[in-house]
């Protein structure tokens, strides 16, 4: 089986999240603020395409998910790492919003008491409640993706995961055929970008030696007839070039990609997205009011959610994910230094 050459961390990956998040960021700068805001003056352009960025996302999840599941003993080792990894940077941020919302008087963001509490389980989605901030929506797409994994972990092992995904697949077809299913179902067992994940799954399988391409394909081709029967002809493309584009990183060719700038920026990119599109949104809103050019607002904007995220970033979401996970493994070695006591006792 050929797999990637062995390799301490796989940076492309970085790279691949700062391409997102820059891809977002100008998507939501200019057509999102424009389709929210057609009175304020905005960048003469449109960026429709960096809405795939989200594609993008999902693909690295599922690639990277086995970064944790072949890490744990057990789901609540699953579950602290979850944690530690989500939840400081993503309550910093969403007070951090919400302060700088009600400062501004920005009306037309902000969102009720009741969608705020929501909003702090990350689970708003399933109460068909409002974000905090409109980009949070995928971060309930995430919490349901870790709850099916983490259940296929448990009760179905990963050692046959292949088998599992055509047949999660197949719940997907169902869907195609039930346009009525609750939407409840759907978002549990994350049907509309399932695809995407998988593509994810099948490729981190044959990076980790695993599997070979040839045994991933038959697999790999359902889950693009899946997009092309049920997406558009674009969203087609789109997973095909995901299939290619991680094809090509597990060979080693991307390592092109891996720019200082964009491996920065990948590194920083969960804090940045947290914080990036209501926050500059109330930059250029402001700054649009004084009549200052558009670009100007676009770039200061950038500036200040690259500022906020870097420091969100460094001060909450490294020390606090550290803090967690090293308090979870003393706890853990506590316990298991418990029954050996008990045993010498006895």
């Amino acid at each position: 089986m050929t797999g990637l050459p062995p390799r301490t961390r796989l940076v492309e990956l970085d790279a691949l999240r700062g391409i997102g998040a820059l891809c977002v960021l100008v998507f939501h700068y200019s057509t999102r603020f424009h389709e929210l805001f057609p009175q304020a003056a905005h960048v003469p352009f449109s960026f429709p395409g960096g809405n795939y960025r989200v594609l993008l996302f999902f693909t690295i999840s599922g690639f990277a998910i086995f970064f944790t599941l072949d890490r744990i003993q057990s789901v609540a080792d699953f579950m602290v790492n979850r944690v530690a990894r989500l939840y400081p940077a993503y309550l910093v941020a969403m007070l951090l919003t919400l302060s700088i919302e009600y400062l501004a008087k920005a009306t037309q963001l902000l969102v009720g008491p009741g969608a705020i509490v929501a909003n702090i389980t990350m689970l708003q989605g399933f109460a068909f409640l409002p974000e905090v901030d409109g980009a949070y929506w995928t971060l309930t797409v995430e919490i349901a993706f870790y709850f099916c994994m983490i259940s296929i972990w448990k009760w179905a092992g990963l050692k046959r995961l292949e088998p599992v995904l055509a047949l999660w697949l197949a719940v997907r077809a169902i869907y195609g055929f039930w346009p009525d299913m609750p939407e409840r179902i759907i978002m549990l067992f994350v049907l509309r970008y399932l695809p995407f994940f998988v593509i994810g799954m099948l490729s981190y399988r044959v990076c980790s030696g695993q599997r070979h391409w040839r045994e991933q394909a038959p697999y790999a081709m359902i889950a693009l007839l899946s997009v092309a029967m049920m997406e558009t002809w674009d969203v087609t493309i789109m997973a095909c070039v995901l299939l290619a584009g991680f094809a090509a990183l597990i060979q080693g060719r991307l390592r092109w990609i891996a720019a200082r700038p964009l491996l920065w920026m990948g590194g920083i990119s969960y804090s940045f997205y947290l914080i990036h599109q209501h926050v500059g949104f109330v930059v250029m809103l402001k700054m649009t009011e004084q009549g200052y050019s558009p670009w100007l607002a676009f770039f200061s904007a950038f500036l200040v959610a690259l500022i906020l995220g870097a420091g969100i970033n460094k001060l909450v979401e490294r020390p606090a994910g550290e803090a967690i996970l090293s308090w979870w493994r003393r706890r853990r070695e506590r316990r298991s230094v418990q029954p050996e006591v008990s045993s010498r006792l006895t």
